[in-house]
């Protein structure tokens, strides 16, 4: 079971690289419904893992480097930002989604643990619901190569073993 500080500081990672690769994706994508969700997704994203880095030791924390390659690889195949939304809401979101399940459990009894990941959870979830709505005012897309590209962002995922989550000691 991994210990208190070795839970956040994994947690940490997981949101530090959304916000990084969102930060840094958001300036060239073409759409700007996408544009402002992606930055407001960041910036959520950063304020979540700041909060967890405040109750760590001076050590950094290392993003983890799929969650990057995935959102970084989404703005390759549509600069309109539409696939990064995508990848962020329904291929990296339920990922993290169950890896904070997976942390509030082996938090035991750390009440300060579980209510960052609680939190952690809830900004989550708002998230992924405002990429729903802002895609809910943008034309539906259609193209089997597009589909097929955000398929293989979850393949990606799949093939380095977060199927299911982003673990707690990777």
């Amino acid at each position: 079971m991994p210990s208190s500080d070795e839970i956040v500081r994994h947690l940490t990672s997981c949101f530090d690289a959304v916000y990084r690769a969102l930060g840094e994706s958001a300036p060239h994508m073409t759409n700007d419904a996408y544009v402002v969700r992606t930055y407001e997704m960041g910036r959520a994203f950063g304020e979540v893992a700041l909060a967890m880095r405040s109750n760590l030791d001076d050590a950094p924390s290392k993003p983890i480097l799929i969650i990057e390659a995935v959102l970084r690889h989404a703005l390759v195949h549509d600069e309109t930002g539409a696939m990064t939304l995508y990848a962020a809401a329904m291929v990296v979101g339920p990922r993290l989604l169950v890896s904070l399940r997976d942390a509030h459990v082996a938090a035991g009894d750390n009440q300060a643990v579980r209510d960052l990941v609680d939190h952690a959870a809830n900004v989550a979830v708002a998230e992924i619901l405002a990429v729903g709505e802002v895609a809910k005012t943008q034309p539906a897309i259609e193209d089997p190569s597009w589909q097929e590209a955000a398929r293989d962002l979850a393949n990606t995922l799949d093939a380095a073993g977060n199927a299911e989550s982003f673990g707690l000691s990777r």
